[in-house]
């Protein structure tokens, strides 16, 4: 069963609402949801059971690309809302950092998506043992001896 699209759908919920202003404030909800999602959404296809091994990969998978989406779509509007204002706020505060401006934004949104990144993986394992209530397989039978 192919990853990437749960993954993509788990990834999209991590980084758009992550992104949205207003919406971005439950960020931590968004990122263990996406990651718990692409971790749902994959075991549902799958014929086997999955492992926490599995859930974490889907998380990472989806953390990752909540983590481009957040930095395409969510440094720009955040900058273009707020950078100003922030960077008045620091002059006022008499602050001085080593990089101000749209880089100050896009350090920070790196940061941000490393944030989406771990809280994905954290939901992929939490998937795991709450939507995954199929039995193992038993094992299979003991080889029998047929002396003839």
């Amino acid at each position: 069963m192919n990853k990437l699209k749960p993954a993509l759908l788990g990834g999209l919920i991590v980084g758009l609402l992550s992104a949205i202003p207003f919406v971005n404030y439950c960020c931590c909800i968004w990122g263990i949801g996406g990651g718990g999602l692409a971790t749902f959404l994959y075991m549902k296809s799958s014929p086997t059971k999955i492992g926490p091994g599995d859930g974490a990969m889907l998380g990472g998978l989806a953390g990752v690309v909540g983590a481009i989406i957040y930095l395409i779509v969510g440094v720009p509007i955040a900058y273009f809302i707020s950078g100003a204002a922030m960077e008045e706020a620091f002059a006022r505060a008499n602050v001085h950092l080593p990089f101000t401006g749209f880089l100050l934004f896009l350090v920070s949104g790196l940061l941000g998506g490393l944030v989406l990144l771990i809280l994905a993986v954290i939901g992929g394992l939490i998937a795991v043992p709450v939507f995954e209530k199929r039995k193992d397989a038993p094992p299979p039978p003991p080889p029998q001896d047929f002396v003839g």
